[in-house]
């Protein structure tokens, strides 16, 4: 029987999403101004050697959550992909929408020669660490981050 996410179209970000992109963003946690992630996404749009930005869009066109995926290669690792950034809308949750975008992501880091995903989620985020781990991911390290200004 189909579910809500069947009716949900996967596709890349373009600069017209980016009043729901910040929206989106906001719910995240990391609150930005519309002309902030216009910035942001148009840098990423333009430059794809810095990853994908994937949108879930309904089908009356609303978009109900954004990924974030990027390669950065390491010389420490087999080259792999990683999840910067995942947020479903509230009210849209545990729907299949995100499965749906990490799902997609995967496929862009496959077909980026990529062995393997990873994904950071903060420590608090007990509901997010359920759904990666549903979707086939392992915890396999706690860290600290650590950040400086430039």
């Amino acid at each position: 029987m189909p579910g809500p996410a069947d009716h949900v179209q996967i596709r890349r970000a373009r600069l017209s999403d980016v009043s729901a992109v910040a929206e989106l963003s906001g719910q995240l946690g990391y609150p930005a101004s519309e002309g902030e992630m216009a910035d942001r996404l148009a840098r990423l749009i333009r430059q794809p050697r810095f990853g994908a930005v994937l949108v879930a869009e309904d089908s009356a066109g609303r978009i109900v959550g954004w990924l974030h995926v990027s390669v950065t290669p390491l010389l420490e690792v087999c080259l792999r992909a990683e999840v910067n950034g995942l947020v479903v809308a509230a009210g849209q949750r545990s729907l299949g929408s995100g499965a749906r975008l990490l799902e997609a992501a995967e496929a862009w880091a496959r077909s980026k020669g990529c062995a393997s995903m990873s994904v950071r989620s903060n420590v608090t985020r007990d509901r997010a660490h359920a759904f990666y781990l549903r979707n086939g991911y392992e915890h396999y390290k706690t860290q600290k981050a650590f950040r400086k200004a430039l």
